[in-house]
């Protein structure tokens, strides 16, 4: 893996399970935009793996392979499951359908029963602390509670795998880390296998097990980052010196994003 890096390579181990994994992954678009170059790495079930990395260098396209709603041009892709849940970066609620309703538009497109649907979305719903707004429709809701109800929906089918796209990029200050929180809260409680992007070394650093460092285009890894803090980690983790040593660290390898440039044919 190019570049300088603190944390270790993939390798064997006997009690590991993978939920996920890139092998020499590269995508080149129709229109010639060569987004990926030679990814590898892996997500391991109950691990939150994080992406940062310049505007451009193809995260998003990571994570659409990784949802399967892309391909990649060479490489392969392997997942343990099918029920993967993808938080965007916009909410992407349905105007007309209450709180509710939008949770449980994921079990109703899978067929499931109105019963059970409904019940699936209450639990989902009190998981992310919107008891009590079911009834509001999205017009009402403050941005980072549209959040809570695209990540309640994608809940609702118990999904092992967890893809995020930037969920958090478009909220203050405040409301973004009031989300880290709860994400954590969530991420303790459930433990799915999260692929989380984000431009924020801060915020990549408080959520995750292992923050990965890409290039600009083609995205390639220059920097893999184990986080040693233990879970649950509170909110005042963000102030410690330990913690500015490594978000430090890992700034200077997003720098060094800008200099390290793969030429397109690998």
């Amino acid at each position: 893996m190019g570049g300088s890096t603190t944390g270790t390579a993939d390798r064997a181990m006997p009690d590991r399970k993978i939920a996920l994994s890139f092998s020499h992954v590269s995508k080149v678009f129709p229109d010639g935009t060569h987004a990926l170059e030679d990814v590898t790495f892996s997500l391991d079930s109950g691990n939150f793996v994080t992406v940062v990395g310049p505007s451009g260098c193809g995260k998003s396209t990571l994570l659409r392979i990784a949802s399967g709603l892309d391909r990649q041009t060479r490489g392969s892709v392997e997942s343990n499951t099918n029920n993967v849940g993808y938080v965007f970066q916009d909410a992407t609620l349905m105007p007309w359908r209450t709180v509710q309703k939008n949770v449980e538009l994921l079990a109703e497109l899978h067929g499931i029963d109105k019963p059970d649907r409904r019940r699936l979305a209450a639990e989902a719903i009190a998981k992310v602390g919107l008891e009590g707004f079911e009834s509001h429709y999205p017009k009402a809701l403050s941005g980072g509670m549209k959040m809570r109800v695209s990540l309640a929906r994608a809940l609702t089918l118990k999904p092992p795998v967890f893809l995020f796209d930037e969920p958090f990029g478009a909220l203050d200050e405040i409301n973004r880390e009031r989300l880290n929180d709860e994400t954590l809260e969530l991420f303790g409680r459930e433990r799915f296998a999260a692929l989380f992007i984000t431009h924020s070394i801060y915020e990549a650093v408080f959520l995750s097990t292992r923050v990965l460092v890409m290039s600009e285009r083609p995205g390639h890894i220059i920097g893999d980052f184990e986080i040693p803090f233990e879970y649950p980690r509170p909110h005042e983790l963000r102030f410690q010196p330990s913690f500015a040593e490594l978000t430090g660290a890992v700034s200077a390898a997003l720098r060094g994003a800008f200099r390290t440039v793969r030429p397109a044919n690998g």
